[in-house]
C-alpha cells in the first residue's frame, strides 16, 4: 500500500543517518575511552581496536534503541508539521494506523536489538575481561618500558628505566623498587639485561646501589654492587572463575538466580521490552503543531530515553540489592510505560478530552 510504503521509506532514510551520526559519537568517545586505558597500562596498545569493536558492540543494543526511536519521532513530527498528517487523517488512517507499519519496518531492528542484549553482550564483555587479564598478567620485565614507572603484577615492584636496546634485553639507568619479606629495598644501577637460566629469567645489574630498609625497627643498610642478579618470573596466565554477572551468559544467569545475576538478567531483558515500548511511545510524542516546530518533540525523545535508561540502572542495582524482585520490577516500569503509551496513543486517536467528557455530561443532565 502507498500509506505503509511511504512510512518505512522515510523512516529508513532517517534510521540509517541518525545510525551513523551516533556509531561515530559513540566510536569516538569509545576511541578516546581506550587510550586512556591503555595510556594507564591497563590495555595492551596492539589490541585498542579489539578492545574498541567489543566495546562497540555492547553499546550497540543502546544505539540502536536510540536510533529508531529518533527516527520514528523525527519522521512522525515532520509529517505533522508539512501537514501530511491532515492529508492521511482525511483519507480514513487513524493515529493507531501508523502501528502496522511502524512494526513492520522495527521488527527486524528489535530481534536484532534482542539477540546483542541477550548473546552478544555477555560475549563482548567476556573477550574485553580475557584481553585485559592476559595483558594485566603479563610478567614483570614485559611491563617495563622506557621512561615510564610501571608496577609488577603481583604490585611488590616498581620498575624505571631511563633508556634500552632494540632487543629489549638491557637497559641504562636502571631503579627498582620492591617491598618484600618485611624489607623495603631500593636499588639502582647504571646497566642491566635479562639472561636465561634455564627456565628462569634473571635480571642482571652493573654498577649499583642498594639500599634495604627494615619496616619493623627502620634500620638502614646500604650496599653497592659491580654485578647483581635477581630472578624475575613471568606471571602465569590463570584461569578466573570469579566471572562478574555481566560477563555470564543468559543461560548462566537463569540457571544460578543469585541476586547480581537476577539484576543483570533484568536489565537484558529490560533491554529488549524498552526498544518495543519506545516504538509505541514514538507515536504518541510525535503530535506537534506545524506552527511550533518538531525540535521540542526531540528534546523530549532524548530526555524519556536517558530517564528509561536509567531506570534500568536504578532497577538492576536494586535487585542485585535485594530491594526489588525481578518480576515484580519488569511488570512496574515496563509494563507501567506499555499501559501509559497505550492510553496515549488511544487518547490521541480518539480525540479523548476531560473538557469535552464533562461538556456532555452536562448536555446529557
Amino acid at each position: 500500500m502507498l500509506f505503509h510504503s511511504s512510512v518505512r521509506k522515510e523512516l529508513a532514510r532517517s534510521f540509517g543517518a541518525t545510525l551513523v551520526v551516533l556509531v561515530t559519537i559513540v566510536m569516538t568517545m569509545t576511541l578516546v575511552r581506550t587510550l586512556s586505558q591503555a595510556s594507564r597500562g591497563s590495555v595492551n596498545p596492539q589490541e585498542i581496536m579489539m578492545v574498541m569493536g567489543y566495546t562497540m558492540l555492547g553499546y550497540l543494543p543502546l544505539v540502536l534503541t536510540l536510533s529508531l526511536f529518533t527516527a520514528i519521532v523525527g519522521t512522525l513530527s515532520r509529517m505533522y508539521r508539512d501537514s501530511e498528517m491532515v492529508i492521511w487523517f482525511s483519507a480514513g488512517r487513524g493515529l493507531s494506523a501508523f502501528i502496522k507499519p511502524l512494526f513492520q519496518f522495527a521488527w527486524p531492528v528489535l530481534v536484532v536489538i534482542a539477540i546483542l542484549a541477550l548473546i552478544i553482550w555477555p560475549w563482548a564483555n567476556q573477550q574485553t575481561r580475557d584481553l585485559k587479564d592476559r595483558y594485566g598478567r603479563r610478567g614483570d620485565l614485559e611491563r617495563v618500558a622506557p621512561g615510564q614507572f610501571q608496577e609488577s603484577a603481583s604490585g611488590r615492584r616498581v620498575f624505571f628505566l631511563e633508556k634500552d636496546t632494540p632487543d629489549n634485553k638491557s637497559g641504562r639507568n636502571i631503579f627498582i623498587s620492591t617491598v618484600e619479606h618485611g624489607k623495603e629495598t631500593v636499588t639502582s644501577a647504571r646497566s642491566g639485561r635479562v639472561d636465561m637460566v634455564g627456565d628462569d629469567q634473571f635480571l642482571m645489574l652493573s654498577n649499583g646501589q642498594r639500599l634495604e630498609t627494615s619496616l619493623a625497627d627502620r634500620t638502614l643498610r646500604i650496599s653497592e654492587f659491580e654485578e647483581h642478579g635477581s630472578r624475575v618470573n613471568s606471571a602465569a596466565l590463570m584461569p578466573s572463575d570469579d566471572r562478574p554477572a555481566k560477563s555470564l551468559s543468559t543461560l548462566a544467569l537463569v540457571m544460578q538466580p543469585t541476586r547480581p545475576n537476577l539484576g543483570e538478567l533484568a536489565w537484558r531483558l529490560g533491554l529488549a521490552l524498552a526498544a518495543v515500548n519506545f516504538v509505541v511511545l514514538a507515536i504518541t510524542v510525535s503530535n506537534v503543531n506545524p506552527r511550533v516546530g518538531r525540535s521540542g518533540n526531540l528534546v523530549f525523545a532524548l530526555f524519556a530515553f536517558v530517564v528509561y535508561y536509567n531506570l534500568l540502572n536504578l532497577g538492576q542495582s536494586w535487585i542485585a540489592n535485594g530491594r526489588a524482585g525481578i518480576t515484580g520490577f519488569m511488570l512496574a516500569l515496563h509494563g507501567a510505560v506499555f499501559l501509559a503509551a497505550a492510553f496515549w496513543l488511544g487518547k490521541q486517536h480518539n480525540n479523548w478530552s476531560l473538557r469535552a467528557m464533562l461538556r456532555r455530561r452536562r448536555a446529557a443532565a
